[in-house]
């Protein structure tokens, strides 16, 4: 059974980069998310409501309502000027390549696509978190070596910075 409140988690991160396709793997089980045009956004859902629009057959959008209480209250908008940047993992949040070297960015660091912010591990795999934005890190909410879910804040970027 597909947990909705994580398809929304996926759609909001796919909403708010500017990849055209997300795929998570765990163990045997694939769950990918793409934009079908990336020119056009308009089938996409709005970024207070991820998942919220009806993208199939409309079989989802009867049971997503009747299945979620509040999970409306997960989603905390960032402030409006601020991007949020979200673990796409469960995982031990590392800031620099090696304890004692320097962080991989910092607050106030400047940042572009393409930029490694972190090393997120998971069974034993370093996995990088690459930027898939550009801006200013105007807040790091986590620790190094923090334990951290999926979905979590783990910077959030000034895009006009």
């Amino acid at each position: 059974m597909i947990d909705l409140e994580f398809l929304q988690k996926l759609l909001d991160l796919l909403n708010r980069s500017e990849a055209d396709t997300i795929e998570i793997r765990k163990w045997t089980t694939t769950i990918k998310v793409s934009r079908h045009n990336p020119a056009s956004t308009s089938h996409l859902p709005a970024p207070p409501s991820p998942g919220r629009r009806d993208e199939g057959g409309g079989r989802e959008e009867g049971g997503e309502r009747g299945e979620e209480g509040g999970s409306r209250e997960v989603a905390v908008e960032p402030p409006p000027d601020l991007t949020e940047i979200k673990s796409p993992m469960v995982g031990t949040f590392y800031a620099q390549p090696e304890p004692g070297t320097e962080p991989y960015v910092r607050v106030g660091s400047r940042i572009d696509p393409g930029k490694t912010l972190c090393i997120i591990e998971a069974m034993k795999i370093m996995n990088p978190l690459i930027s898939e934005v550009s801006g200013v890190v105007a807040e790091i909410p986590v620790e190094d070596a923090q334990p951290i879910e999926f979905g979590q804040v783990l910077f959030r970027v000034n895009p006009n910075g």
